[in-house]
């Protein structure tokens, strides 16, 4: 823990001037999402205030943003602890994930699309690949689907699944086999990209949709079986 909250003291210097609950709140989104803060941690309100610098009421304050965004936990008379989701957690991620990232891509106007940031996203899984950086490569499917949400040119949409993509990374930190979990989605991550390129929408939903229903399935099927363990 010591060795955390020395690296987090670091964090300090993002804070800036303007030392804000929501800055605060971002930067302990970003760890947890890293995994520096894995599921299950309890999170110690003095350790933190001192890391990074703030009051008390700021991190508390931050602390209830992020319960709000389901990725923290109040238990009474225990403190704060980074959410463990259930299974039933991680079948409604996917359904949420389905409804929006598919009518995403169905709702897109006409060819060309606006595609590098996307691209960027299948190299940087790509790249973490050939690093045989399982971890890295899961980030990377992260921001493949990030970006593909943000061609919807919503920021009300990017801010919702900013927190379901945050949740799914809570799940990801539990399973015991990245690359298992992770290897299969370059390829399709791939293809899409080459649908969208194509100009053919209808395909590329096509694919994002079976692309959702096996990874669900995948996932469930590891989470399951690792939240069930002694």
């Amino acid at each position: 823990m010591d060795e955390q909250l020395t690296s987090l003291s670091e964090d300090r210097a993002l804070l800036g001037r303007t030392s804000t609950a929501e800055r605060v709140s971002d930067i302990l989104r970003s760890r947890i999402a890293e995994g520096f803060f894995p599921p299950g941690t309890r999170l110690a309100e003095d350790s933190i205030g001192g890391a990074l610098g703030v009051s008390r009421n700021t991190l508390r304050e931050a602390f209830r943003l992020l319960t709000h965004e389901r990725l923290l936990v109040h238990e009474l008379n225990r403190g704060v602890f980074v959410r463990v989701l259930t299974v039933e957690d991680v079948e409604d991620i996917y359904r949420t994930r389905g409804l929006v990232e598919c009518a995403v891509v169905r709702g897109l106007g006409e060819s060309p699309y606006d595609l590098d940031a996307l691209a960027g996203a299948v190299e940087e899984g790509q790249r973490a690949a050939r690093e045989g950086d399982w971890k890295g490569v899961g980030t990377a499917n992260i921001h493949f689907h990030r970006e593909l949400v943000s061609l919807a040119g919503s920021a009300r949409t990017d801010e919702l699944m900013r927190s379901v993509f945050a949740e799914l990374r809570l799940a990801f930190h539990v399973v015991d086999d990245p690359r298992r979990l992770h290897e299969p989605y370059l390829a399709r991550n791939r293809e899409i990209h080459q649908a969208l390129a194509a100009g053919d929408k209808g395909e590329a939903e096509k694919l994002l949709a079976v692309y959702l229903d096996d990874s669900l399935e995948r996932v469930v099927e590891v989470y399951r079986r690792r939240v069930s363990a002694p």
